[in-house]
């Protein structure tokens, strides 16, 4: 239509939503299906997270607060930096965004101009290209196959970097992989940063702490803290504490940075829900013993997955160190035929028969720029995993 705007033909709707929204459409008809697009934990909001909106819903705190968020908020997440990650920052260099992409968004708003580089390593989750091109950035993949681990490795990434590089997205752990990197594997990264000084770092933690078999977990600015002036550290509350739909992100940053990132906030979303900071105040400051017993859950159930995946044919399933996700690869499916004797030539292909064949909804790798694989969310019931992954393997075993 003539009165959309042209960056609009750069970008397409979210594939992992759309997908979501299909298996939701297909079940309302009465279709049984089961949905493992959806990337969020299946546990409730903690009852203590729950109890704090509903006694600042009761105090009256319900008007606007500032586009950075609340006093109260950023000083948490300034402690939860310094106590869990061992970086220092004040207040007023916190951001509070709707959500981890809301953050994304304001960042790449504020520094890109048409032209700039963006290095993305492939797969990543599907956002980070997309809200780059439509503000004038170029993303530049790199890919990370399974033989890497689904890791940047540092050659690669000083093969990638130009003149015109503005930003390094690193997320870890991965979605959708579930990848995560050890401290000497940033180091080996971060060696590279540091000798391309116009090369910014924005990293996406979101799933920090869900994180398996002993990993510990670490971000860029930690490991390396030479780079810290140069870096945006982004977390929330999304994950790891069940609250998807309360919709809070945060980064820490320079002041500059966080500055421009707030004015164009305060001109658009103007700020995330007063009741949700709220929320996040607790989520932060509370008991956090939920988070390693869930953490367990998601272990249990990443094993189980594996386990399973890996006895189907022609698929083969790596043990991720994080997150809750897996990343198969189906490529042993490729150029087979369906019991209709439909050939299927790539992962979309897979999972559209898939969905129709045995209603199970995955997402395609195509989606997250690194093929032939899909994605699975195992944030979902034990008993629904069991029955999806038959349900592959009785897909797998009818191709011929």
């Amino acid at each position: 239509m003539p009165f959309i705007a042209d960056r609009l033909s750069a970008i397409k709707p979210s594939p992992t939503i759309a997908v979501t929204q299909k298996a939701a459409e297909l079940k309302a008809k009465g279709v049984d299906v089961i949905g493992l697009g959806a990337g969020e934990p299946d546990f409730d909001t903690p009852d203590t997270i729950k109890a704090a909106a509903k006694a600042a819903i009761d105090r009256g705190e319900t008007k606007y607060t500032a586009p950075a968020g609340t006093p109260a908020l950023r000083q948490a997440i300034a402690q939860k930096f310094k106590r869990e990650n061992g970086l220092d920052y004040t207040p007023d260099q916190i951001t509070v965004g709707v959500g981890g992409k809301g953050v994304i968004f304001n960042a790449f708003m504020a520094t890109l101009n048409p032209g700039d580089e963006v290095i993305v390593p492939a797969p990543y989750w599907v956002s980070y290209p997309d809200i780059a091109l439509m503000f004038g950035g170029k993303p530049v993949f790199v890919p990370c196959p399974q033989e890497k681990n689904f890791k940047l490795q540092p050659e690669d990434l000083e093969k990638a970097i130009t003149p015109a590089t503005k930003w390094l997205v690193l997320n870890s752990p991965s979605n959708p992989t579930g990848a995560a990197y050890s401290w000497d594997e940033l180091k080996a990264l971060t060696d590279v940063l540091l000798r391309h000084p116009h090369v910014w770092i924005m990293t996406d933690d979101m799933y920090e702490h869900l994180v398996y078999d002993g990993f510990k977990f670490c971000t860029p600015a930690q490991v390396e803290p030479r780079l810290y002036d140069r870096t945006l550290t982004m977390n929330g509350v999304s994950k790891a504490y069940a609250m998807t739909g309360w919709r809070v992100g945060y980064a820490a940053g320079p002041i500059a940075l966080i500055k421009a990132i707030n004015t164009i906030q305060s001109q658009s979303v103007t700020h995330t829900s007063s009741i949700s900071q709220a929320a996040a105040v607790e989520a932060l400051n509370g008991p956090q013993d939920f988070i390693p017993k869930n953490a367990e859950i998601f272990k249990a159930r990443r094993d189980m997955v594996v386990s399973l995946l890996n006895q189907c044919p022609g698929i083969t399933c790596k043990t991720p160190e994080g997150a809750f996700y897996v990343y198969p690869s189906c490529a042993g499916l490729i150029g087979k035929k369906t019991p209709s004797g439909k050939v299927i030539s790539n992962d979309t292909e897979f999972a559209t028969a898939l969905l129709e064949d045995q209603g199970v909804a995955v997402v395609q790798g195509a989606a997250f720029g690194l093929e032939p694989y899909f994605r699975i969310s195992y944030a979902t019931s034990t008993e629904a995993l069991q029955k999806a992954c038959e349900r592959i393997r009785v897909f797998a075993n009818s191709l011929t």
